[in-house]
């Protein structure tokens, strides 16, 4: 049978130049630019007093107990897990033990949650108007050029990623348009990022759009409006609830290990 003809296209080698190149070299120069004006826009975190960073800690204690309950004996454990649940319950480790029981106050007045909506404000803005311009740019000179052919073949359902802003029905899924190359940049440059700016950097996309969706995970545990009391007695339940499946990593390892010989 003979083979299927391939779908060629007469393009100017000159694309591939004017094209690519300046594209990505655009899209790492606005990752490093955002990544240092995101740094130089963040202000410096406030020093927690020492009730607030015990409240803090004392529940770490709770949760990397429960997490690492398996590198404990049952007695270990159950001894520590019994003394935190009591603690836990009675309020001991609260910044504020009067204020159980009352309403959360406004998260607008708190100058910490202020402090943290003006970094995701920072953030966004950071964020936002690079992509906004560099897509005006790549529409205004570079719409409709199909500018490289993958090596490897492709299903039908990447046609709409690979070819955005070619309006070609027939055209094999493969060919690549500069839009998408675009887009392409914009998702895929982490490496680049990692190795110029190292791990902790904002140039990524995905890692600034996931700090967006979970802004609270780099900062204080108890965000604006959450009740730390609430969250001791949450983690003194979880901690029961694990009590009763606690299995030591270690047990019988005597056995295990003369199986081996």
């Amino acid at each position: 049978m003979a083979d299927a003809l391939e779908q060629m296209i007469l393009r100017d080698p000159q694309l591939f130049y004017w094209i690519l190149f300046p594209i990505t070299f655009v899209m790492i120069l606005t990752g490093v630019l955002r990544h240092y004006a995101t740094v130089l826009m963040q202000s410096d975190p406030k020093k927690l007093d020492l009730k607030a960073l015990k409240e803090q800690r004392n529940l770490m204690r709770g949760i990397n107990l429960r997490q690492n309950a398996g590198q404990l004996p049952l007695h270990s454990f159950i001894s520590r897990k019994n003394t935190l649940v009591a603690d836990y319950k009675r309020g001991a480790y609260l910044k504020d033990p009067e204020s159980v029981g009352k309403p959360a106050g406004n998260p607008m007045s708190d100058p910490a949650g202020m402090d943290q909506m003006m970094n995701m404000l920072k953030g966004n803005m950071a964020m936002i108007v690079p992509q906004t311009l560099i897509m005006g740019w790549i529409n205004a000179f570079f719409s409709g050029f199909v500018i490289m052919k993958l090596p490897f073949p492709l299903t039908i359902r990447f046609k709409t990623m690979l070819q955005s802003g070619i309006a070609t029905r027939d055209l094999d899924v493969r060919w690549v348009s500069s839009l998408s190359w675009y887009f392409l940049n914009l998702f895929g440059l982490r490496s680049i990022f990692n190795y110029i700016l190292g791990s902790d950097n904002s140039a990524d996309q995905m890692s600034a759009q996931m700090q967006q969706m979970n802004p609270a995970a780099g900062a204080s545990m108890f965000g604006p409006g959450q009740d730390p009391n609430k969250m001791f007695l949450a983690e003194a339940e979880n901690l029961e609830v694990a009590g009763g499946t606690h299995e030591w990593v270690i047990e019988g390892v005597e056995d295990r290990v003369l199986q081996f010989l």
